[in-house]
């Protein structure tokens, strides 16, 4: 293995654009929560946000706070607190990290934001089922803490092929949301409107893969962290322009890389794809873990579930109905695993990290003999960490230090 040397890792100078974009988003939030004048949607992260901007709310995810409960590393410590009101702590822990800093009163924001206390009180919450249940139960506790309604559509779980069937229900189901957020809103909904913020998500989405796609240039301009942080306007910001304008800036930095041959990381000698959630807590720790490694981790499945190429403008609730069915995380494993296989030879992976997330069973991939089905099927070796998106009591630095190490000699050896 390589000696011990200071890892350096070549940031991005669109990150800051980024930063201030996600800065605009809760400053926006928190002045409509404080002064009454724009009604607030919480919305899931995959959810029917194209719908609440055509209403004109201002949307909030809740999913991103959760994320930054765990990149702040102060999850761990809250989730004890759902733990004791009932919520087991084998469920989400972005739900259970959620709900504990609202008992506690705290929130990351107000560390990062001056003047921001915490989340916008909302006016009603809308969910999709196409993560997981507990988005469901996660806002149905807040919409009885707040009294405020409810309202939200059950997809289908692994499912192969998208049928009309399919769609049809999904399209139904998000026709249906129209007349009571239209009572909440105070607009009557209008067509046109609906499909400038489908028109202005799918260029979203078309940027955010443009963006992801880069990484099959080697060197690859990106690495899988630099995604996690920089996919935040395609979570929050898709349908409208600022989230287009700031992924443009960023296009512009990647392909310049790419033309100077210049890589994320010093040394890229071995390219590894990660399935499953990241592990918000250890994001610099395992990006200068892999980089000193001369690993790149460039690609995930993760970063890829907000890319939406069904979204279709000329018909808005046929193609968000198929958008947000065809996500990867509801699909059957048949699929995931063609899925996969396709990633690893369009980003010439060398290998494949599994991310075993104790509280998220969805969002992981390799406890129903995934990574031994598909090293058969394409001879591309994989390891499996144990861990969790926000719990850090379930994970162990030291093991997932050895065992990645002793992957990469595997890979070493294999050449």
């Amino acid at each position: 293995m390589p000696d011990e040397k200071k890892v350096v890792l070549r940031r991005l100078q669109s990150a800051k654009d980024l930063g201030k974009f996600m800065a605009e988003y809760y400053y926006e939030l928190d002045e409509a929560a404080k002064n009454g004048k724009r009604k607030i949607a919480w919305c899931t992260s995959v959810g029917p946000a194209e719908l609440l901007r055509a209403l004109g709310f201002l949307v909030y995810f809740p999913e991103t706070h959760s994320a930054m409960l765990g990149s702040t590393r102060m999850a761990t410590d809250l989730i004890p607190k759902a733990n004791a009101i009932g919520y087991s702590p084998d469920i989400c822990s972005y739900l259970t990290a959620d709900i504990g800093a609202y008992l506690e009163g705290i929130s990351p924001l107000a560390k990062v934001f001056k003047g921001i206390e915490g989340p916008p009180r909302p006016d009603v919450l809308v969910y999709n089922t196409n993560q997981c249940r507990d988005v469901q139960d996660w806002f149905e506790w807040y919409g009885t803490e707040y009294g405020v309604p409810v309202v939200g559509v059950q997809t289908y779980r692994n499912v192969g092929e998208v049928t009309d069937d399919h769609i049809i229900s999904i399209k139904k189901q998000m026709e249906a949301l129209v007349e009571p957020l239209e009572k909440i809103a105070g607009v009557r909904f209008e067509r046109e409107k609906l499909q400038e913020a489908v028109r202005l998500s799918r260029k979203c989405s078309d940027l955010w893969k443009e963006v992801l796609d880069t990484a099959s240039a080697v060197p690859s301009p990106i690495t899988f962290f630099d995604g996690t942080t920089l996919m935040g306007a395609a979570v929050v910001g898709r349908g409208t322009q600022k989230a287009n304008d700031v992924y443009n800036i960023l296009l512009e930095e990647l392909n310049d890389r790419i033309a100077k041959n210049e890589g994320a990381i010093e040394e890229e000698g071995y390219r590894l794809y990660w399935d499953g959630m990241p592990v918000w807590g250890r994001l610099r720790m395992h990006a200068e873990l892999f980089a000193g490694l001369k690993t790149n981790v460039l690609a995930s499945t993760y970063c890829n579930s907000w890319i939406f190429s069904a979204l279709d403008p000329a018909a808005p609730f046929t193609s968000m109905a198929r958008a947000y069915t065809e996500l990867f995380i509801v699909r059957s494993d048949e699929y995931k695993e063609k899925y996969i296989r396709e990633m690893l030879e369009f980003f010439k992976c060398d290998g494949i990290l599994y991310h075993d997330a104790k509280t998220c069973p969805n969002n992981t991939n390799c406890r129903y003999g995934m990574p031994q089905r598909l090293q058969d099927e394409t001879g591309i070796p994989s390891v499996t960490i144990h861990g969790d998106l926000n719990d850090l009591r379930l994970l162990s630095d030291e093991q997932t230090k050895t065992n990645v190490e002793a992957f990469i000699e595997q890979l070493e050896e294999r050449r």
